[in-house]
């Protein structure tokens, strides 16, 4: 097992997949976390200048979900048919799309009013479609590809609960995302590690 450390801010945000994946895999790390007023001193030694970064025997891996991609494999959540591994990476490729624009739209639209209205335009453009293409493929299934939980199911579940918290009753008319949602929560390795983390920590 190589020794892994991963940096990012004191904050849930891009890293927390990878903590959800190595909390399923019970893959041990060091969680370097940066408060927010010691990053310009931190940031010229952090590949690249962006993080999270995991760090793979002193070695930098950056990007969420190439970070996410690589733990899934530690944490036995990729599927062995390289068929069902691809499906799995769209939908996270999808996904993350989709909520880097929600982010973008939340925290970085100073006026409320035109926040109000970029939001609602793409909860009917983006969300509405997404959701309810997801929500039609999860139909009589367990879990989003196979009978086996992956690494999509979590970063599903973990997504979702934020966006729950940022819009509450989104998920109203989609039963089956948010059966999965509801799953993955209870996944018991995942909600040990959301039961210990500070109920103020930024998400």
């Amino acid at each position: 097992m190589p020794e892994l450390t991963l940096i990012y801010f004191n904050a849930r945000g891009r890293a927390e997949l990878a903590r959800w994946i190595m909390a399923y895999g019970d893959i041990k790390y060091t969680d370097d976390r940066i408060e927010r007023e010691n990053w310009p001193a931190r940031k010229p030694n952090i590949f690249t200048g962006k993080v999270p970064v995991l760090m793979v025997d002193g070695k930098p891996l950056p990007e969420s979900i190439a970070i996410a991609r690589y733990l899934a494999r530690m944490a036995d959540l990729v599927p062995q048919d390289s068929y069902e591994a691809a499906r799995v990476d769209a939908i996270a490729d999808r996904l993350n799309s989709a909520m880097t624009e929600t982010h973008g739209i939340l925290y970085k639209t100073e006026d409320e009013k035109e926040k109000t209205e970029k939001f609602d335009k793409h909860k009917e453009e983006v969300i509405k479609p997404f959701f309810s293409q997801l929500n039609k493929h999860l139909e009589g299934r367990q879990w989003f590809i196979t009978n086996k939980t992956t690494w999509a199911d979590l970063f599903i579940g973990m997504s979702m609960t934020w966006l729950r918290m940022k819009s509450p009753g989104i998920l109203d008319n989609y039963p089956n995302i948010t059966a999965l949602v509801d799953k993955v929560l209870a996944i018991p390795k995942i909600k040990e590690w959301n039961d210990k983390q500070p109920k103020d920590l930024p998400f």
